[in-house]
């Protein structure tokens, strides 16, 4: 059944419908268009969404290389994802990767459907999540990494984390068989990332001056544009994971409004008590915070439990970013692994415990109790930290063999801008 799943474009049995097996696929021009218009949200998300609210995170004298890591790992992963990419996620292959029939689309005909839209379609969204989760990790390197040690990782990491993973939970493979949950990508999209983003800080270093000198972010205007963007991109990403104009995809979109106000809030209420005032960086990261927490468990649970997910996963980024950070002192610019890594973990382990019928969710497989699936969803979370974790390292430490991880400290303190870039992002 998993397998007739991953080519129907599918991620659990609540998205089959009754299938009259010896009918042939037919297109559905409706679930087309709108898989075409998810995707286009989703790489609305991926470039200037990231790009705008990670470089108003970031000081003025970096914000540009910051928008050319975004652009340019965004097209590099495109042109990996046609290559290679999409086959070793999606086609048949073991339990960890696929095969290389479709490498380079080949084999794939122009009218190949996927469920109800074409294949094609099927390539592009997928390519838009890989390009995000890869766009997520820079900002954890920001501000000191090289250009080229950046685009080094990327095809490592890409080839040895993404696509292993995605195959593992999206394409029949290892997770996926073992029962896991992850609608839209808290283990394949965010938890990948902070990950490797978590590793990659500690490699690459903390910040000339970190500790010591005021880090603020240059442009918070910019931040709640990206946020916006996101936000409304963020749409595409879990209704379209539905893979149909259907009843699951209202359900995600619902789910997707209500745990991100939730988690506005309690983001918003948790810093006003700690730290006196409400700010709109707070906001915004509650906005972010909310979308990763819902994210696997979109298409799953009730909307009740939706709201009760944001509620938590606003907190739970919050600590993320006051009190976990300094545990592992760690300098992470753009907070990747304590928003996306914790409320990607909270998120993918609430999957399991409101995606219950008795608590409004969709329901589990016959014969799988809460608790099971609750360490099913635990066990998927632990497996992404260990591969991700290992795959980064792998990939960092090619990057610093090759090119070296970092600028000089003069360049740094310079800026990347003008030294990696030869631009400034404000003349005058």
């Amino acid at each position: 059944m998993n397998k007739i799943l991953t080519k129907l474009g599918l991620t659990s049995l609540a998205l089959l419908p009754s299938l009259a097996m010896a009918a042939p696929a037919v297109a559905d021009k409706a679930d087309n268009a709108f898989m075409m218009i998810c995707t286009a949200l989703v790489l609305f998300m991926s470039i200037p969404g990231i790009a705008l609210f990670y470089g108003g995170l970031i000081r003025a004298k970096n914000v540009l290389s910051m928008l050319t890591q975004v652009a340019v790992t965004f097209s590099l992963v495109c042109v990996l994802w046609m290559v290679y990419g999409y086959s070793l996620a999606f086609s048949e292959g073991n339990a960890f990767f696929g095969g290389f029939e479709w490498a380079m689309l080949k084999n794939i005909q122009l009218t190949a459907v996927m469920g109800s839209f074409y294949q094609y379609i099927h390539v592009a969204f997928q390519a838009s999540f890989a390009c995000i989760t890869v766009g997520l990790i820079v900002g954890a390197i920001a501000e000191r990494i090289r250009f080229s040690a950046v685009l080094i990782f990327v095809v490592v990491w890409l080839t040895l984390a993404y696509l292993p993973i995605a195959h593992m939970v999206w394409g029949g493979g290892y997770l996926a068989q073992d029962g896991a949950l992850d609608f839209a990508g808290g283990t394949v999209v965010h938890i990948n990332a902070a990950i490797a983003g978590l590793v990659g800080a500690y490699l690459v270093g903390k910040r000339a001056g970190f500790g010591k000198e005021a880090f603020k972010p240059h442009n918070l205007p910019m931040v709640f544009t990206g946020t916006a963007i996101l936000y409304v991109g963020w749409f595409g990403f879990n209704a379209g994971s539905a893979s149909a104009a259907n009843e699951i995809a209202a359900l995600a979109f619902l789910n997707t409004v209500m745990a991100t106000a939730g988690a506005v809030l309690s983001w918003i209420f948790g810093e006003w008590a700690l730290r006196g005032n409400p700010s709109l960086l707070g906001a915004c990261s509650g906005f972010i915070g909310g979308l990763v927490a819902i994210t696997p468990a979109c298409g799953y649970v009730g909307v009740g439990g939706a709201l009760i997910i944001g509620l938590v996963g606003g907190l739970a980024g919050l600590w993320g970013v006051t009190t976990l950070k300094k545990w592992l002192r760690v300098d992470d610019p753009c907070d990747v692994f304590g928003v996306h890594g914790v409320c990607g973990i909270v998120g993918c382990i609430l999957t399991g415990v409101f995606a219950s019928s008795s608590l409004g969710g969709v329901g589990y497989a016959e014969g799988v109790t809460m608790g099971h699936q609750v360490w099913v969803q635990i066990f998927s979370v632990g497996v992404t930290i260990v591969w991700s974790g290992v795959a980064a390292f792998i990939g960092f430490k090619l990057a610093d063999m090759i090119v070296g991880l970092r600028v000089p400290e003069e360049q740094e303190r310079e800026g990347l801008d003008v030294n990696s870039h030869g631009e400034n992002a404000y003349n005058q």
